[in-house]
């Protein structure tokens, strides 16, 4: 039917305490509770709008502009190479003088550009102001947005540790900045997602042979994502120091 509505569908899972803040965060966004399934630590959410209908002038439009697009971005392409080979002579002979007048130049040790890598609150403004942010910030995407795949380092504490689906041995870790564990009220809420004991990575001089909500560590991780539904700031571990 011409009328029928048409519906996409979007299921998210949260963490104990936030399913009040993610309802209405995708509520704002036009989406419908359909259903709501409560677990011991987390919820599953499911949801529903309805779909928008692209009208068939605005398609045609839009593969017209592409093949528009596509043509100049050829003819765009063609003059640049043709340039280009005009201009290597040029930048060849430039480059060799270069080489030639230049004096002598300081290649970094690998350890200072390994640590000059790390972003950490004492050497980065952004990352010492996200952590006393709210989980929820608006900065916390963006950070993780401009410094996706990069290693940041702080220092915090285990909030949760949930095990990982139906694992014995794989767990789920809410991080938090500084040392109060589960009474940790400011920061980025950091997720370890499907890990086990050895994936932190554990050092320090006393290592223990598990770990548990409220122990304080130096987390040393990569930026994955931030789930913005959730408000979950992903990380995968790279070491775990003990403090």
């Amino acid at each position: 039917m011409a009328d029928e509505i048409k519906y996409e569908y979007n299921t998210v899972r949260t963490v104990r305490g936030t399913d009040g803040l993610v309802i209405s965060k995708m509520q704002k966004d036009g989406w419908e509770l359909v259903e709501q399934s409560q677990g011991t630590l987390r919820s599953t959410l499911n949801f529903r709008r309805p779909k928008k209908a692209v009208p068939k002038l605005l398609v045609g439009a839009a593969v017209g502009g592409a093949v528009v697009l596509a043509l100049v971005i050829g003819l765009a392409a063609a003059f640049s190479d043709e340039n280009e080979k005009k201009d290597e002579p040029n930048k060849t002979a430039a480059a060799a003088s270069e080489k030639s007048s230049a004096g002598p130049t300081t290649t970094p040790s690998a350890t200072e550009s390994a640590a000059a890598k790390v972003i950490t609150p004492q050497n980065n403004p952004e990352f010492a102001a996200l952590l006393k942010l709210d989980y929820c910030d608006d900065a916390n995407a963006k950070f993780a947005t401009s410094h996706e795949g990069q290693t940041i380092a702080f220092n915090g504490s285990i909030v949760n540790m949930a095990r990982h689906g139906d694992y014995n041995t794989r767990y789920d870790f809410l991080l938090g900045p500084g040392d109060k564990g589960p009474q940790t009220t400011a920061g980025p809420a950091f997720k370890y997602e499907d890990v086990n004991i050895l994936d932190l990575n554990l050092t320090g001089t006393s290592i223990p042979a598990t770990v548990g909500e409220g122990d304080k560590f130096r987390f040393v991780a990569e930026v994955v994502e931030f789930n913005a539904a959730q408000c979950l700031f992903h990380l995968h571990p790279v070491s775990t120091e003990v403090r």
